[in-house]
């Protein structure tokens, strides 16, 4: 008889993950990274978090709900109660791949098919779910689906060169090319401009009324700067911060720390239109803004003179390739963009768009990276 073997709760999860990878579930590097830093989050005490952590972060859509749970339930059993160590050959059994079927097949009946289509995925609700709306756990979840999105940054056109297969000739490359073959003509070499990213700033509204959002738009910024992309961070509230080198610090927690640190005005007033007067005197005007994106993160509730935030917006779209305000609110059913903030910066607006969920906030990264 043998005797059982115990195995840290990290490895029991990394298990976990390899034993869905074997059923058939695309498990990433990445994806099961994610997985831990969630259920650091939610701890192994609530066996549910554990549960709904790991299909947010480990399924990546409604046709691997199934498979995880039934290894889960092979790996885990009972839900009402997480065991914190898993004994070796149990490990070992869960690990070899469960049998997949076509839909002829007799595992694969209408029923089954229609009981998977019409549960509904933890992680997809979790996408659309508003920010303001979510309790402890789920925030939790959220932080760690946020750290795992790969924002993909705007491109220019460089004043460089670089060879290509086509364009314009290269004379100096093909004059080079015929020397090395004494004079006979060689290849035609081509040449295009290349790309670089293009600069995006971001403007994050961090007054009272924003105090629902403030964290998860901090952590997408935070996942912005993190990128190799040249992106500038600023809180905005009755007075203007800047925050780039704080969210430059690897553990997002340890960052928005920092970041909080050097705010003075978190959850205070909102004066909009004196901070962006400061930003475009002191940063913008002077080379920050021009021909970069920026993306301003707020509800529009202006405080101060409506009037100024309009001819600074104008200012700013002026110096900018594209501004982009980002409106928690814009979302919401009903939603009527009436605000004066709002009346007076839509007009210098190139994309106004929603950010109250993770949904929203995949959408805008991408169109800040088509911008």
């Amino acid at each position: 008889m043998t005797t059982p073997t115990h195995h840290d709760p990290e490895q029991i999860l990394l298990g976990f993950a390899r034993a869905l990878r074997a059923a058939g579930v695309r498990v990433t590097q990445d994806r099961s990274a994610t997985f831990l830093t969630a259920t650091s989050i939610v701890g192994l005490t609530d066996p549910e978090a554990v549960y709904v952590a790991g299909r947010a972060t480990l399924c990546s859509g409604p046709d691997d709900l199934e498979r995880y749970d039934r290894v889960f339930e092979a790996w885990f059993g009972d839900r009402s109660e997480l065991p914190r160590t898993i004994p070796r050959d149990r490990r070992e059994d869960v690990a070899a791949p469960l049998p997949v079927t076509d839909d002829a097949g007799e595992s694969g009946g209408e029923g089954e098919r229609d009981v998977v289509q019409a549960a509904a995925s933890e992680a997809e609700i979790l996408r659309h779910r508003d920010v303001a709306a979510m309790d402890a756990a789920q925030k939790a979840i959220l932080d760690a689906m946020i750290r795992a999105l790969r924002p993909r940054p705007p491109m220019r056109r460089a004043a460089r060169h670089t060879p290509w297969r086509r364009g314009d000739v290269d004379l100096q490359r093909t004059l080079r090319s015929s020397l090395r073959l004494m004079g006979e003509p060689g290849l035609v070499q081509h040449r295009r401009r290349g790309t670089e990213p293009r600069r995006v700033v971001l403007l994050v509204d961090v007054s009272a009324s924003m105090r629902p959002y403030a964290d998860a738009l901090l952590r997408l910024a935070h996942t912005l700067v993190r990128t190799n992309a040249p992106v500038e961070a600023f809180t905005l509230g009755t007075r203007l911060t800047r925050i780039t080198a704080a969210l430059r610090t690897a553990d997002p927690d340890r960052a928005l720390v920092r970041a909080g640190d050097e705010v003075p005005d978190w959850a205070g007033g909102t004066r909009l239109g004196e901070t962006l007067e400061a930003f475009l005197d002191r940063w913008g005007a002077r080379g920050m803004a021009r021909g970069a994106v920026v993306v301003v993160f707020s509800d529009g509730w202006e405080r101060g003179d409506a009037q100024l935030l309009g001819e600074q917006m104008a200012r700013l779209g002026r110096l900018a390739h594209r501004v982009v305000w980002v409106n928690p609110h814009r979302g919401k059913d009903g939603y009527q963009p009436v605000q004066q903030g709002i009346v007076a910066v839509l007009p210098h607006c190139d994309q106004f768009v929603a950010g109250h969920s993770l949904r929203s906030f995949e959408q805008v990264l991408e169109v800040v990276g088509n911008a």
